[in-house]
Parts: structure tokens; C-alpha cells; sequence
């Protein structure tokens, strides 16, 4: 069976949805070296380690890239083989347009009953990347479209919530805490919900630099499960550069 992700997809992902960026850091850096013999000796040795400073941003974000998405395991999703599930479970999966890990939860949880979600919204979610990944990667069949302010499930129904690499997507206060108000509704009393996400915190400013502000931070994250009645069950590191956060209802810490 050919695997389902292919070597180096990760960061070959990042470079081609988000070519934009990387197109314009090249012609930055070699118009720079160009133009630097041109001025006087002090501001062509500015002119130069900007240019390096730029470089060497960009290749290091690469490389964590790298490491995170294709060389940490991140995607054979044993850091879930810590968390209970016994069939047969009611799962949700929940992507803000690009879903890279529905077929691998279906393939981990055989048993399991796996409904999938896109709260994606061209009006509010304009980055020219998440559009060219929508077009590399179609949704999973039988993905449905919801809006975050209302998930069309009963109250009490799900046994744990995915939400991988998408609720920071949700860039306003409010919207969050709407959205993880619903999912406290869905969630089943013992239910889980498996939040992943970078945060903006000095690893990735060191790894994605002023990229690092898409981000949220973990202060933000804390209010967020405050405010809507969630408890940290869990919380751990994959890697120095993503978060792992297991909630569960107020009063359910198991």
C-alpha cells in the first residue's frame, strides 16, 4: 500500500503553499548582494549581513519545519497512545481547509466512528496558502462544512474532539470562546478534546521569527478553557515547538 504521507511532505508543503514568501525573500537577498558594491564600505557591510540575517531566517524555519513535520514522528501520531479510547468511540475531527490527519485517525482507530468538520471561511480565512493547500488536497470524503459557531451534533455526543494545527485559525476572542463553548456542549461527561498547536512563545520566534505572531499564546490559550469550562487534563510538549493540550470537562480531570 503506498503510505499515505510522502517523504518530505511536510516541508515541501510549507514551501509551496507559502512560495509567495520565499519568491520574494530571494529576489530580496540577491538584489541586496547586488546593489551592495554600489554604496560606500559601511553600508555594504549592512547591506551584506542583512542579507545573511534574512538567509539564515529563512533556512532555520525550514529546518525546524523539517524536523517537526517530517523527522519528529509527529504524523504516526503515537503521542495519542496515551489517551483512552476503547471502541467504539465517537470521534470528530475538526480542520480550519486543510485536513492532513483524517485518514491517519481512521487507520489508528479502526473501530471508531469518525465524523469530520471544516469550519473554513474564504470571507474571514483570506491567506493565499490555506487556498493553494485547499486545491492541492482535496477534503476527505464526507467532510462537513460547519460554522464555528454552532457544530451540528447533539449535546453529550462525542467520546474526544481533534483539533489539530486549526483552532488558532479562530483569530477573535470571542469566536473562540463560542467555538469551544459548542465543543463543551458536544463532549460527552469523560470526553476529551486534543488540541495541537504551536504557540508564541520564544522557540517558534526563534524558529519562524516575526512568522510566530499567527500564533497564539499560551496565556491565551489558559483563558480561552477558562472561559468556556474546560480543565487541562494534560498538557505536554512534542517537540520545543508544539503543544499538546488534553481538555476535558469542569470537574473531569481523568
Amino acid at each position: 500500500m503506498e503510505p499515505l504521507r510522502k517523504p518530505l511532505q511536510g516541508v515541501w508543503n510549507i514551501i509551496c503553499f507559502n512560495r509567495h514568501f520565499y519568491i520574494i525573500a530571494t529576489v530580496l537577498i540577491t538584489g541586496l548582494l547586488l546593489a551592495a558594491p554600489y554604496f560606500n564600505s559601511s553600508f555594504n557591510i549592512l547591506i551584506v549581513i542583512f542579507s545573511y540575517l534574512v538567509a539564515i531566517s529563512t533556512l532555520v524555519s525550514l529546518a525546524v519545519s523539517l524536523y517537526i513535520y517530517d523527522l519528529s514522528g509527529l504524523y504516526k501520531l503515537n503521542w495519542l497512545n496515551t489517551l483512552p479510547i476503547t471502541s467504539p468511540a465517537i470521534l470528530v475531527n475538526i480542520n480550519a481547509g486543510f485536513d492532513e490527519t483524517t485518514e491517519l485517525l481512521q487507520l489508528k482507530y479502526p473501530g471508531a466512528s469518525l465524523t469530520v468538520y471544516d469550519f473554513y471561511d474564504p470571507q474571514k480565512h483570506t491567506e493565499v496558502s490555506i487556498k493553494r493547500a485547499r486545491k492541492a488536497y482535496p477534503a476527505f470524503d464526507g467532510t462537513i462544512h460547519v460554522s464555528t459557531a454552532a457544530i451540528p451534533l447533539p449535546d453529550n455526543y462525542a467520546d474526544v474532539v481533534f483539533l489539530i494545527f486549526a483552532a488558532h485559525e479562530i483569530r477573535d476572542k470571542a469566536g473562540r470562546n463560542q467555538f469551544f463553548g459548542e465543543l463543551y456542549r458536544v463532549l460527552k461527561p469523560g470526553g476529551k478534546v486534543v488540541l495541537l498547536e504551536h504557540l508564541r512563545d520564544v522557540p517558534n520566534f526563534m524558529a519562524y521569527n516575526l512568522g510566530f505572531f499567527h500564533f497564539m499564546s499560551r496565556q491565551s490559550w489558559l483563558s480561552t478553557f477558562a472561559n468556556t469550562g474546560f480543565n487541562i487534563a494534560r498538557e505536554t510538549k512534542f517537540t520545543p515547538f508544539i503543544t499538546n493540550f488534553v481538555l476535558s470537562k469542569n470537574g473531569n480531570t481523568n
